[in-house]
């Protein structure tokens, strides 16, 4: 039975390969259709350089057709996914949309390309997580994401990867990949590196958008899922405060997980295009689509305002230790910030070693790892999954010993093990939930306690080496403690690995020299070159700050580069830019 069981999923995974190779090649064609439909003067890469914010312009004003944009994606993002592997699914249905763009109203992100993760419902297709049990099961409606999307011009066009389950968003410790493979549809591979991960789970958004293939994106994170690609990637990405935008569409995650807070949110190349799509999403069809999201639109008073802020730092959280390329790039990021005018202080995280041994890993194994091993149990495991399966489903007695064998030596993985014993009722499960909420009164006042507006600190970087990552999920600290606290947060790139740091990693021993230490050192070694971001945190439903903040990191970094800030061009600039566009075009 479990040979004929395993004969039939193959047969299912080549028949969803050919699929999507027909689904590729109808994108090609569909390509070639909108490519006849009108007389092009101008190079695809012209609009190709647009950012959001000025490409916006253009179509708004017709200076540049709805057609020709998404026929440059098109073609860029079919080239993208045949290096990188980043497209699961094209959606035929844009050009239909496209026609229709005609007669509605110009939104905020009118004729605006978007990829959305595969997770997120479109209407007729699946949204397959990886499994091939989701394989043959196309939604019945769209996402209330992606039908605002649409109410504001936006035409979503694929579907992008993401790992088996979306484990990086799922799961940590033991059974989370930050790597981007399925079993359905292969690996997603970093376009700066192909010998390296995009990161999880929105590593098939954050790859194709690195490479040119999308301007904006729409992806999910529980534990980093947005912000750990995107800083693999070298892109910019936004988690906003747990529902301040819609769910309901949404595949995966855990359901009954009430420990975490998931999001979906934005990704793109600079911070602009993210607060353009939360201020299209924070709009009234979102509020009557979901009347659970709160009706607060996006505030553009808080994002706009110029001042001198105070901010917190730091450069490890104590739990995991950073790397010389991530301390670095939080120095130097703190020293612009502090040339600019704006108060530096140290902050140090309250309690991570508990938060991440007595909350975070509980939280997750409240339910045994059964609500896992049920999701797998038809499918073929991915092989980088394999071994944190293995240990999941490791019994009970032999975590215990684990635990005491390894505690000498070894604390943070000899808790780890604890960790997946611990609650076993449901008074165990409440007391742990008044845990998480006494925790979060901590770290809001010691916030308080040192009058920050903003936090900044490190991102997990450079990205890891294929093969490595499946070993290294409580490197997450530094992310998902924001999901715990359900504090906006986002990624900025900010530098890029040097020779330097490369010597001075080799004296890398991080937090006691344990496995998990010189796995990561193998895993981000050789990465010279490599870009590195820097996290930005905000209070909860200070979103628009927290984006504030991001675009100020943005700024000081593009001008200490000798870069223009594409967020300072002035209207004549744009305009021009417009009019160049328009000759260019012949329309």
């Amino acid at each position: 039975m479990r040979w004929v069981a395993t004969r039939n999923y193959y047969r299912l995974v080549a028949k969803a390969r050919l699929r999507r190779e027909e689904s590729l090649t109808k994108m090609k064609t569909i390509m070639n259709q909108i490519k006849e439909m009108e007389t092009y003067g101008t190079k695809i890469e012209s609009v190709l350089l647009l950012t959001l914010h000025d490409l916006c312009h253009s179509l708004s004003n017709g200076d540049v057709s709805p057609s020709y944009v998404l026929h440059a994606y098109l073609e860029k993002a079919l080239d993208a996914t045949q290096k990188f592997n980043c497209i699961t699914e094209f959606l035929p249905e844009c050009l239909t949309q496209l026609a229709e763009l005609q007669g509605m109203n110009k939104g905020i992100l009118y004729g605006i390309p978007v990829s959305i993760k595969d997770n997120i419902n479109y209407k007729g297709h699946d949204s397959t997580c990886g499994l091939g049990k989701f394989l043959n099961r196309p939604a019945g409606e769209d996402s209330v994401i992606v039908q605002v999307l649409k109410k504001q011009g936006a035409i979503p066009f694929v579907k992008t990867n993401v790992p088996q389950t979306l484990l990086r968003s799922q799961c940590v410790l033991l059974y989370n990949s930050l790597a981007c493979s399925n079993p359905i549809y292969g690996q997603t591979i970093n376009p700066h590196d192909t010998k390296r991960t995009s990161g999880g789970s929105s590593g098939g958004e954050a790859a194709l958008i690195a490479a040119g293939g999308s301007i904006l994106g729409i992806g999910t994170d529980l534990c980093g899922s947005i912000r750990f690609p995107a800083a693999c990637c070298g892109i910019c990405a936004f988690k906003p405060t747990a529902n301040r935008l819609s769910k309901i569409g949404l595949s995966g995650g855990l359901p009954g997980q009430k420990t975490f807070e998931s999001m979906a949110g934005p990704l793109a190349k600079d911070v602009e295009s993210l607060a353009m799509c939360m201020k299209a999403l924070l709009c009234e069809d979102m509020f009557h689509l979901d009347p659970t999201v709160p009706p607060v639109p996006f505030n553009n008073e808080i994002y706009a305002n110029i001042k001198q802020m105070r901010i917190g730092y730091f450069e490890s959280d104590g739990y995991w230790i950073p790397t010389p390329s991530m301390k670095r790039a939080i120095m130097e990021t703190k020293q612009l910030l502090e040339e600019a005018g704006h108060t530096l202080v140290s902050f140090t995280p309250p309690k991570m070693y508990y938060a991440m041994n007595e909350i975070v890993f509980p939280g997750f194994f409240a339910d045994k790892g059964l609500t896992l091993i049920e999701t797998l149990k038809e499918d073929i495991i991915d092989p980088s999954l394999k071994f944190q399966m293995s240990i999941r489903t490791m019994p009970i007695v032999f975590k215990k010993l684990l635990y005491f064998i390894l505690k000498p030596f070894s604390p943070r993985i000899a808790d780890g093990f604890k960790a997946m014993t611990e609650i076993r009722s449901v008074e165990q499960l409440w007391k742990h939930h008044v845990a998480v909420m006494t925790y979060r009164e901590e770290y809001i006042k010691a916030w308080g306690k040192h009058d920050i507006e903003v936090l900044l600190c490190p991102s997990v970087g450079p990205a890891f080496q294929t093969g490595r990552a499946g070993k290294l999920s409580a490197s997450s600290s530094y992310t998902i403690i924001y999901n715990l606290l359900n504090f906006p947060a986002g990624v900025v790139p900010v530098t890029k690995v040097t020779k330097e740091d490369e010597e001075e990693l080799m004296n890398y021993h991080g937090y006691k020299n344990d496995s998990w230490d010189k796995t990561f050192k193998k895993a981000v070694s050789g990465g010279v070159g490599l870009p590195l971001a820097v996290q930005c945190v905000a209070l909860p439903w200070h979103d628009e700050l927290c984006l504030c903040f991001m675009r100020e990191v943005e700024k000081l970094v593009k001008k200490k580069k000798g870069t223009q800030q594409p967020l300072e061009k002035s209207n004549l600039s744009v305009q021009a830019d417009a009019e160049l566009l328009k000759e260019q075009t012949l329309l």
